[in-house]
């Protein structure tokens, strides 16, 4: 077979392919973003804050055309993803790729969470990702064709301390992830998840890691560092693209070799 770059392209462009983005704003699912327009791809970047979804959709637009639209919703509120999957199909007729990307954190410990913050966890974890899955897989199912990213954690197993309803919550979207993929196979669905180490946003670094705790990832972390966000963007690829066609039910993980550290 002969090289070519072109060869290369196929199989990993994500060109005609509509990809909707759950939490789009945030820190790891804007790299993403730019990520997938640079393959190809004509995204709709959801996010609760609006302003942080009109941010990352113009700045794709003004580095590589008008491939983007901009949508607020409620993760975690089925009419509000229903409403931002009606305004995707209005201005795109068809979605190829789900990445469910919204969450928050809690760094309470275990008998000081307040019900109302577990819950919170949940929902913008779990729940979100659950009626993702539902509201956009519905719409795969019609189409007989999709990719669906769930975003999972280091923490999905075994836990971390000091993120227990966080653990709690990416240990489900893994079980989700799994069930699905057998569920939606025959249609030509396919359900994945992306096992992020550790992409520390601002506030994880305020809120989560002290000097001590960085340290201790660090130790067991292989590589001796904190992953960058854009280094998630080859497996996110990947799992859209029609080069994984054989795969579902899976979990990558990119995590610079925590997940494979012991002593």
């Amino acid at each position: 077979m002969k090289n070519s770059p072109s060869y290369i392209y196929e199989l990993f462009s994500l060109e005609g392919k509509v990809a909707v983005i759950i939490g789009g704003g945030g820190h790891i699912c804007s790299s993403l973003a730019e990520g997938y327009a640079l393959a190809g791809a004509s995204l709709s970047i959801v996010d609760l804050k609006l302003e942080k979804a009109l941010k990352i959709s113009n700045n794709i637009n003004s580095k590589y055309g008008n491939k983007s639209i901009y949508i607020e919703a409620d993760a975690g509120n089925e009419d509000s993803l229903k409403n931002a999957l009606s305004i995707t199909l209005k201005k795109f007729s068809k979605i190829d790729i789900l990445i469910n990307g919204a969450g928050k954190n809690s760094p309470k410990p275990f008998l000081e969470i307040p019900i109302e913050e577990w819950n919170d966890v949940m929902k913008s974890q779990i729940t979100a990702t659950m009626l993702g899955c539902k509201i956009f897989g519905s719409q795969m199912l019609k189409q007989k064709k999709g990719s669906i990213i769930n975003i999972s954690s280091a923490s999905a197993g075994p836990p971390l301390s000091k993120a227990f309803a966080y653990s709690v919550a990416k240990a489900g979207i893994k079980n989700l992830t799994m069930n699905l993929a057998r569920e939606w196979a025959m249609e030509n669905v396919r359900v994945n998840a992306i096992r992020p180490g550790f992409f520390p946003t601002e506030w994880n670094k305020k809120n989560f890691i002290t000097p001590k705790r960085e340290q201790a990832i660090l130790n067991h972390t292989p590589m001796k560092r904190f992953g960058e966000p854009h280094e998630l963007i080859g497996a996110a690829i990947w799992l859209a693209s029609d080069s994984s066609n054989f795969v579902t039910g899976a979990e990558i993980t990119v995590d610079g070799g925590f997940s494979c550290m012991t002593i």
